[in-house]
Parts: structure tokens; C-alpha cells; sequence
């Protein structure tokens, strides 16, 4: 029985359906320089990122059109220089904004909302409003409100922890810049604690992450959420202990030249 070879893929094919730098080519014992330009644009673009402003205020009052009341607060890391050379002062929020947020916990809550600027504050004012936008009618269909919004300067993700802690919420989500990459300097992540406290480790997190613009869509990262969420708070559990089962919807498919939907 005669059976026919695969057909051939050539290294254009392979490049078609990865953003990596697969194939780039040589001149002499160098890159030609097209792709050694596009490099160096490329880690520019993460510098930058890395080093964008935050504007907490045009994210708070972008929040209040969507209707969420939210507060803005501050780590310890009293500038970006110490942000970046000390991650323990960014897991921790500084007095006033301890005292800020205790005097508007009413006790318990269902679910806190933090939006953090992490490691690319670009990444979170290009797409955590309209993640927002796309998660509050994700959780409103399983009959959960957003009960508390932060807006978190300096932030690293452990930071939600103590958030939610003193807000008393059951869960907190924590919208944050991820550390930019050279395909991908606007990437944001979205970290699921149950019952936050001070001191949880990233096995006791959930994790929707790659949400840009060539990557997850807003659309199929608030699903993932709301469903880590709703579970979450159901079985009374996260982490390692929660596997995402959210898969009857499948993620669009991942390329260089995919549009945000």
C-alpha cells in the first residue's frame, strides 16, 4: 500500500505561525541587517515599556465610566529606580495607602479588582480597561460584582495579596504589566488569589497571562477569569488545587498578524 510523504514545510511556513525569530538569515558571520534592526527596535520598544509613565488618575476615571468606584494606592517603592532593584518594596503597600484602604473596607467582600502597572505600565493602559470592560458582564452572568477596585503604583503582583486582605475579600484578581518581551512589550496578566493574604506564594495563584494584541483576546481572557473566578469561590480554592478547565472555548489562534477583538 503506497502511502504519500507529508508535504514539505519551508522555513517561511514556520515563520507564518510564530512572532519568535526563527529564520532570519546571515551576512557573512552576522545578521543581515533588516532583522538586526528590528531587534534593536524591538528591545527599545521593552525598555521603554519597562520605563513608561502610570497614569493612575486617566485609569480611575476610566473605571468610573464603567461604573467601579476604584482607589488609587501606592507601594513601597518610593520610585521607579527602587521599584526595579527592590521587588520586596513592591509587594507591600505603603501607610497612607494602608490606612486609605482600611478605612473603606466595610469587612468582607466577594471579589477585589486590582489594576497594578508591573513591569509595563504600557501594557496596562493599552488593554486593561477594555479586559474590564469585557470581564464585568463575564461575572455578572454567575452573580458576581466586583465589590472593591484598586489602582496600584509600583506594584508586583503580591501586592493584591495585601489588598485583598485588608478589603476582605474572598478573591482578588490582580490586572498587571508583564515583563516585556521582545515580541511582546504590551502583554498583561491577570493573577487569581483565593482568600489573599500576606505571604501566598505564585502556587497559590491562578494565572491568565499573553492578553495583547497578537495574543489573548478580551474576549477569551474574561472567560478564562470569570471562570477561575466563579470556580474559585465555589470549590473555595485556588492555585494548583483550581486546573483551568475553561477549554470549550478555544483561545483564537496565536500569529504575528492577529488583530485584538
Amino acid at each position: 500500500m503506497n502511502t504519500l510523504a507529508p508535504p514539505s514545510r519551508s522555513m517561511k511556513d514556520l515563520r507564518e505561525l510564530t512572532p519568535a525569530r526563527v529564520a532570519l538569515g546571515r551576512a557573512g558571520a552576522s545578521l543581515p541587517t533588516g532583522p538586526l534592526l528590528e531587534f534593536t527596535l524591538d528591545h527599545a520598544r521593552a525598555r521603554d515599556a519597562v520605563h513608561a509613565a502610570f497614569d493612575a488618575q486617566a485609569l480611575v476615571a476610566a473605571l468610573a465610566d464603567l461604573g467601579l468606584e476604584a482607589i488609587d494606592v501606592r507601594s513601597r517603592a518610593g520610585s521607579r529606580g527602587d521599584y526595579l532593584r527592590r521587588p520586596d518594596l513592591g509587594r507591600r503597600l505603603d501607610q497612607a495607602s494602608e490606612q486609605a484602604l482600611a478605612k473603606r473596607s466595610s469587612g468582607v467582600c466577594q471579589l477585589a479588582l486590582v489594576i497594578g502597572d508591573g513591569l509595563s505600565p504600557t501594557a496596562v493602559h493599552a488593554h486593561a480597561i477594555e479586559l474590564v470592560r469585557s470581564l464585568v458582564p463575564q461575572l455578572a452572568a454567575n452573580q458576581i460584582k466586583i465589590a472593591d477596585v484598586a489602582v496600584a503604583s509600583g506594584a508586583r503582583v503580591a501586592l493584591g495579596d495585601e489588598i485583598g486582605a485588608i478589603l476582605g475579600a474572598r478573591m482578588v484578581v490582580m490586572l498587571i504589566g508583564e515583563r516585556p518581551g521582545l515580541s511582546a512589550p504590551d502583554s498583561l496578566g491577570a493573577y487569581l488569589t483565593f482568600a489573599p493574604r500576606i505571604g501566598r506564594t505564585d502556587a497559590e495563584r491562578n494565572c491568565v497571562s499573553n492578553i495583547h494584541g497578537a495574543g489573548l483576546s478580551y474576549d477569551d481572557a474574561a472567560y478564562k477569569i470569570a471562570w477561575l473566578v466563579r470556580e474559585g469561590l465555589a470549590r473555595g480554592l485556588g492555585g494548583v488545587a483550581l486546573k483551568d478547565e475553561s477549554g470549550d472555548r478555544t483561545p483564537q489562534r496565536i500569529t504575528q498578524n492577529s488583530r485584538q477583538v
